[in-house]
Order: C-alpha cells, then sequence, then structure tokens
C-alpha cells in the first residue's frame, strides 16, 4: 500500500454522519467556514454567560421576585452562577466526547440544545419562586449547551487550519469568546427594559441558523478515536467541582451574624469535601486506561504553562467585571447625575473601551503570532494588563471618565495581546487525537477560574466594606434623621446586601431602610434615597476594597506573565531520527495526520521506559486480526513497534508514562490512528478496524532438482518474518506447489529435500505469487565429509 493510499483509506464515507473528510477534499474555503461558525457559536454562548448581569433586576421584577431578600439570594446567585459552574464541570467532557464520536456532531448538538432551552427561558409563564427555579434550570440546561460549543470549537479549528494560520485563526475565535463576555452586558442593558423576555429570545434566531449552518457545513477532518468513557472520572471530578464552587457561591452570603459564610459547615463541607474528591479524581486518571483528563498532557510544557498562564489571567480578569459594574453603578454614575435605575446600562456603555481595546489587539495579535511565536505576545499583554490594574489602584474612587476610558482601553489592548498566543500555543502542543479533550481542559480552567475570582473579589469587597462602613454608615443615618437604634440595625446587616444592591440598580439606602423612609421627615428621605448620600457614604470604604482586589489582579498577571514567557518558541527544525532507528513513510505520513509535527522536536528529553500499552485488533464482528502497531511521541517520531499475535493481540512495552499516538496497519484493512495516555499501570486501546476481511495472497510455484527437472515429493515451508511457520505444502509429480490463504507481508520460502533451498519474498494483498525453487546439485549426504 503506497503513502497516499495509506493516508486517504481512513476517509472512505459509508455515512454522512460518520464520515471522516480530508482538508483537501473539503477545499480551501472550508477553514473559513469552520472559523465563521465556530465564532459564532463561541460569541452567542459567551454573550449569554454575561447578558443576565446587567438585565437581572428587570428579568427580577418581570417573574415579581426580589432578589435582595434573604430567601431569595440563592436564586440571584445561581442566575449569575449556575451558567458559569456547569460549563466548567462539563466542557472537559464533552470535550473528550468530540474526540471520541466527532467533534462537528457535538458541537452541533451543543448549538441545537443552547437554541431549545434559550426558547423555553423566552416563554416562562409562571410567577415567583417556581418561576426563579424554572429559569435557573434552564440556565443550567443552556450552560450544557454552551459547554458543548466551548469545548469542541477550538479543537475543529485546529484540525481545519495550517499550522501557520492556526494563531490567527484562533485569535479571531478567541476574541468572540471574551469580547461576548463584554458584549452581552451591554446587549443585556439595552434589552432588558424593553422586555425581560428578549434577553433570552435574542439568541434564538441566531442558534436556529448556526444549528442549520453547522449540521450543513461542518465536516469531522480528524479521525475518531474509539474509547471507553472514563465514567468514574466523569462522576468523581463533577461531584468535586460542583461542590467546591457551590461552596465559593454560597461562601459570599452571611451565616451565623458573620458577613460571609465561609465559616459555615455547609460551605466547609462543600470545598474541603470537594477538593478530597478532586484528589480522588486525580488518583483515578492515572489508574484508568482512557482518562478524562489527560494528565500526561501536563508533560508538555507549552500546554502546562499555557494553562497555568490562562487560569491566572481568567483570575485576575473575572471579577473585574463585577468591581467595574458595581464602582460604576453604586457610585460614579449616581454621582455623576444617573437614577440607580439607569445605571445597569450606561455601566455596560461606559465599559465600552475595554471591549473595544480587546477587538482591536485580540485578531493583530494572532495573525503576528502565526508569523514570530506567541511568547513575547502573551507575556507583554499580560504586563500591560498589570500596568493597566496598577492606574485603575491610583485613580480616585469619583474619577474623570476619559482617564478611566484610556484605562480601561489599555486593559482591553493587554488581554486581546494574551488570549491569541495563548490559546494558540495550547492547542498548537497538542496531539490530534486529544484536541477536544485538551480544549476541554483549557475551558474547564478558564471558566472555574472566572467563578474562583467572582469569590475572590466580592470577598474582599466585603472584608473591606465590613471593616469601615458600619460606623460611616450608622454617623450618616443618624445625621439625617433616622433613630439611633434603626441606624446601628441597618449599619450592621451583612455589607452583601449593599453590594448586591448595587449590582443589580436598585437604590441602596431605600432597601436598607425599607418602611423606616416613611417615618422620616420628607426632605431628609429625599436626601438619604437620593444620588449623593450611598456614593459618598461608600466611597471611603470601597475604595479599601478596590485596593485589595486591584493588588490581587496585579499579582496574578505578573505571574502569568511570567509563566507565558516560560512556555518558549516552539522548536520546529527537523530532528533525524534516532541511529537504528528506521523510518517508514506510511507511519511517518499517518503519523504526520495524527500528530502535526512529524520529526519536529517539541520536547528533548531521553524517557525510561517504564509502562506498556497493550490491545487487541479486531473486527466489528469480533474476528482477530494480525497487524503492526507503531508508536509515536507527541513529537511525531517512532519510539515503539510491535507486531500482534495470532489472535491480533499486541503489547508495546518500554514506554515513558505520557501521550502516545499509536498507529495500525492490517493488510486489507484501513489504517486508523488513536491517541493514548500511558500512566503509572499502563494503558489498553482496542482497534476495531474497517474494511472487510483481509485479502488472501497465494504462493505457487515449480519445485527443481539437481538436474532441472521438475521434483515430486519436496516439502515446501513458509515461515514469517518471526520464523514461525504459517503453510505447508508437497510438490506434485509435476514439481508443482501452491500454498493459499497468506497474508500481505514478508515471508521465507524454504524446501529442503536436498541442499536446503531458501527465497525471501514480499507478498502484496490480492497477489498470486510464484515462487520457484532450484534445489542445490548436492544431496545432504553428498555435503556430510
Amino acid at each position: 500500500m503506497d503513502v497516499e493510499a495509506a493516508v486517504q483509506a481512513p476517509m472512505q464515507p459509508h455515512r454522512r454522519h460518520r464520515r471522516t473528510y480530508s482538508i483537501e477534499e473539503l477545499g480551501p474555503r472550508y477553514k473559513w467556514i469552520a472559523l465563521s461558525n465556530t465564532t459564532l457559536g463561541m460569541l452567542m454562548a459567551t454573550i449569554n454567560s454575561s447578558i443576565v448581569l446587567i438585565a437581572l433586576p428587570d428579568i427580577f421584577r418581570g417573574i415579581h421576585v426580589n432578589p435582595l431578600e434573604p430567601a431569595n439570594t440563592s436564586y440571584l446567585l445561581w442566575m449569575m452562577m449556575g451558567f458559569i459552574v456547569v460549563t466548567a464541570v462539563l466542557v472537559v467532557g464533552f470535550g473528550r466526547l468530540g474526540d471520541m464520536y466527532g467533534r462537528v456532531r457535538m458541537y452541533n448538538l451543543g448549538f441545537a440544545v443552547f437554541s431549545v432551552s434559550s426558547v423555553l427561558l423566552a416563554v416562562t409563564w409562571m410567577d415567583g419562586s417556581a418561576a426563579a427555579i424554572w429559569m435557573i434550570a434552564w440556565r443550567v440546561v443552556q450552560g450544557i449547551g454552551g459547554a458543548f460549543l466551548m469545548a469542541n470549537s477550538s479543537a475543529i479549528l485546529t484540525d481545519a487550519f495550517p499550522l501557520r494560520q492556526r494563531g490567527t485563526a484562533l485569535g479571531i475565535n478567541g476574541v468572540a469568546a471574551i469580547a461576548g463576555s463584554f458584549l452581552g452586558l451591554v446587549i443585556g442593558g439595552v434589552l432588558g427594559p424593553l422586555d425581560w423576555r428578549l434577553v433570552f429570545l435574542v439568541s434564538v434566531p441566531f442558534g436556529i441558523f448556526g444549528t442549520i449552518w453547522a449540521y450543513l457545513k461542518l465536516h469531522d477532518t480528524s479521525e475518531r478515536q474509539p474509547a471507553k468513557m472514563d465514567w468514574w472520572g466523569n462522576l468523581t471530578f463533577a461531584v468535586g467541582l460542583i461542590a467546591v464552587l457551590v461552596g465559593i457561591t454560597y461562601g459570599l452570603q452571611p451565616y451565623g451574624g458573620r458577613t460571609m459564610g465561609w465559616t459555615s459547615p455547609f460551605v466547609l463541607s462543600c470545598i474541603i469535601g470537594g477538593l478530597v474528591v478532586l484528589v480522588i479524581f486525580g488518583i483515578i486518571e492515572t489508574r484508568v486506561a482512557n482518562p478524562l483528563f489527560h494528565l500526561g498532557l501536563f508533560k508538555i510544557r507549552a500546554f502546562a504553562l499555557g494553562n497555568v498562564a490562562n487560569l491566572l489571567a481568567s483570575l485576575g480578569r473575572g471579577g473585574l467585571q463585577f468591581i467595574l459594574i458595581i464602582w460604576l453603578q453604586g457610585i460614579w454614575l449616581p454621582q455623576h447625575g444617573y437614577s440607580f435605575e439607569q445605571t445597569p446600562l450606561w455601566a455596560g456603555i461606559y465599559m465600552l473601551p475595554m471591549t473595544i481595546g480587546f477587538l482591536i489587539s485580540a485578531p493583530t495579535s494572532g495573525v503576528i503570532t502565526d508569523r514570530i511565536g506567541g511568547r513575547a505576545l502573551a507575556g507583554g499583554g499580560m504586563l500591560l494588563t498589570a500596568v493597566s490594574f496598577l492606574l485603575l489602584e491610583m485613580l480616585p474612587v469619583n474619577f474623570s471618565y476619559w482617564p478611566f476610558a484610556v484605562i480601561l482601553l489599555l486593559n482591553g489592548l493587554g488581554m486581546g495581546l494574551f488570549v491569541s498566543p495563548n490559546r494558540a500555543d495550547i492547542m498548537n502542543s497538542l496531539p490530534a487525537g486529544a484536541r477536544g479533550a485538551g480544549a476541554g481542559m483549557t475551558a474547564t480552567f478558564q471558566n472555574s477560574a472566572m467563578v474562583l475570582s467572582i469569590g475572590f473579589f466580592f470577598s474582599l469587597m466585603i472584608a473591606g466594606l465590613a471593616n469601615h462602613l458600619p460606623t460611616t454608615m450608622a454617623q450618616g443615618l443618624v445625621t439625617h434623621g433616622v433613630s439611633a437604634t434603626d441606624a446601628d440595625h441597618i449599619a450592621h446587616l451583612p455589607p452583601v446586601g449593599v453590594l448586591f444592591a448595587a449590582f443589580l440598580g436598585y437604590n441602596p439606602i431605600q432597601q436598607l431602610l425599607g418602611p423606616t423612609v416613611a417615618q422620616l421627615p420628607a426632605d431628609q428621605a429625599s436626601f438619604l434615597t437620593g444620588r449623593s448620600f450611598f456614593p459618598e457614604l461608600i466611597s471611603g470604604p470601597f475604595s479599601d476594597g478596590l485596593t485589595a482586589a486591584f493588588w490581587f489582579a496585579i499579582v496574578v498577571c505578573l505571574v502569568a506573565a511570567i509563566a507565558s514567557w516560560l512556555v518558549g518558541k516552539p522548536k520546529l527544525t527537523p530532528v533525524p531520527a534516532p541511529a537504528g532507528q528506521p523510518r517508514e513513510s506510511a507511519g511517518s505520513e499517518l503519523a504526520a495526520a495524527a500528530g502535526e509535527l512529524v520529526g519536529a522536536a517539541v520536547e528533548e528529553a531521553v524517557p525510561e521506559p517504564v509502562h506498556a500499552v497493550s490491545g487487541r485488533l479486531r473486527t466489528p464482528d469480533g474476528h482477530s486480526v494480525p497487524g503492526v502497531i507503531t508508536v509515536t511521541g507527541l513529537d511525531g517520531r517512532q519510539v515503539a513497534r510491535a507486531k500482534t499475535d495470532p489472535n491480533g493481540g499486541y503489547r508495546v512495552t518500554g514506554l515513558e508514562s505520557g501521550v502516545y499516538t499509536l498507529i495500525v496497519t492490517a493488510p486489507g484493512f484501513q489504517p486508523e490512528a488513536a491517541s493514548v495516555t500511558v500512566n503509572g499501570f499502563g494503558a489498553v486501546h482496542d482497534f476495531v478496524l474497517a474494511g472487510g476481511a483481509p485479502e488472501t495472497v497465494v504462493l505457487h510455484g515449480t519445485v527443481s532438482g539437481p538436474d532441472g527437472q521438475p521434483l515430486a515429493g519436496a516439502t515446501v515451508t513458509v515461515n514469517d518474518a518471526d520464523g514461525r511457520p504459517v503453510g505447508e505444502a508437497v510438490s506434485g509429480p509435476d514439481g508443482q506447489y501452491r500454498i493459499p490463504d497468506l497474508t500481505a507481508g514478508e515471508y521465507t520460502v524454504v524446501t529442503s529435500l536436498f541442499e536446503p533451498a531458501l527465497r525471501q519474498v514480499e507478498l502484496g494483498a490480492g497477489e498470486s505469487v510464484t515462487v520457484d525453487l532450484d534445489l542445490a546439485t548436492r544431496t545432504r549426504e553428498d555435503a556430510q565429509p
């Protein structure tokens, strides 16, 4: 079988949904179709992750729920965080499903689920708690659709684009992924006051269009990796991560007279128990053949450090949205003449410079990454982001807008410079068979960091307010006619209520005073609930919380810059095969299709042979298939090769822990490739080969004696390359012999009636081969002394 046939054989169609296409077959326009569709999907998913933040007041008013009442705070938290928590938990598993069953298929399913859940959110007909629970449930389902989209879009693009253009494509997709979270604030602020249902309904036409478009135009271009699902890994990962994220979410609520709930038994049980379960998850992942988390991928420096940088950048970025929203809505906008009801919309508008900066720099950095690499851009982007946080910390609470706008622009530019090269470095480091899982792992870190960041930033803000706000508020309320008893009670209410009120566009003092406001003189009541008292009251305590939050962001951005620089520049210089190690053209081509960088030095390391990969080759109906297993490393170089036993079983030993590509060739069958993670207990991977039963070879010929005449009664034996006899025949009266039912391969043909005659032959599938044997002129007896 020649190289071209070997590469194209796995791509033969048999059903539309299961067909794997080659990039050449789809044509040069396909990559742009993939980019535009996945960009639409990512934009829709990330817009909906933030669209409710600004629109929450309108949504809760629409279903007649007061989210600031203690009994309803959980509704508020889950409406804000539920989508992010679900995507963080599921995105890795869905990326793995994409590797196994087709990335495009899973991506299409995500579009459909997203569209259906958006419709059901928009048609909410209930009121009160029932409506809140209904909407939270469908927000969770919407998050499931978003997880399908996020987990597979990067892998689809990495498959579709060549290495030299991949940074541009992933950069544009990254623009959609992060810019969508900012655009969602503006869209929610515009649509919420018109009709809260439009906040969800706006996604429906785009979802329907994207679903149909993806179904008709997107195709899988990488081989699926048949494997068993890691159910125990999925279960422990989901339970552990959900418990930790739920604990962080409820840690923001008051408990037992304290301002926050970090000492609550429930919160401690969730966080500690979740961490224990995640440790168990890590142990499981080192002991299963097909783990959910390919821990061996962290041996790839670019993947490990790229994800560290991504995690830290997300920690710095995630809580920034909430801090800026509270800063603008609770303090700055009311001080500049906006009513509290108007602040949600205008907060989104005044934050647009950040989005503009991001939209400018992210695509540009992607193009530059394709030419010079991403280390300098990613590191420089994080340094610029750290500088922008430092400048924000230096601003007074009541600032002038244009310096604020310039700083937001710098922040957006820095984040955009970082995102494209970071994502390109991560995805380029992955073998083809692990791209879905790798992209899912990256998205998990990013989404989990968003929840961690929100919890951390809110905690810093609440702690800052709790230290100074009670005294300041009590004095201010008493000065303006509130009784000392009422003022002391209101001042010592948990500050989280003040933050949530400012965040939602409610009048915080009016919410805190409640019925007390009706007992005050009209002028005092009007002053207390006006646009100046609360902003001036909270400015000092809020500034303390801002300082702590911004310094935390500065530190994590600087560490992310260091991690980005340490990723290093990819080494793409060809490396010759080690001495004594053969290079096979078909194997190299298949390795290139599976691993992208054939003969490229990704990491220079000498592995210690400690583990094994084993399994079996069979047909769909269970028959064993003999064949050859070639194992390549992450750099595309062959590290091992083995033949199967007669029952189709194979075992490759001497492998270090890590990720490898297994390439299977068997006569008469289509070649297969799979990405396998080898851990402390090795790995097991069976191959089901398509293409029907192997074509057999007939070996025949004539045995001639010393006199040149046909010789009867000569035994002809055929041995395989390992010396095992695989066929035998006795020549007839005319010297003819015939040995049927051989498979393609290298054989030795021997007859030894006289001095042995030996011929080396290579048989091709479906051939009929003639091998004539001429015996030596001496008999065995003649040869003896």
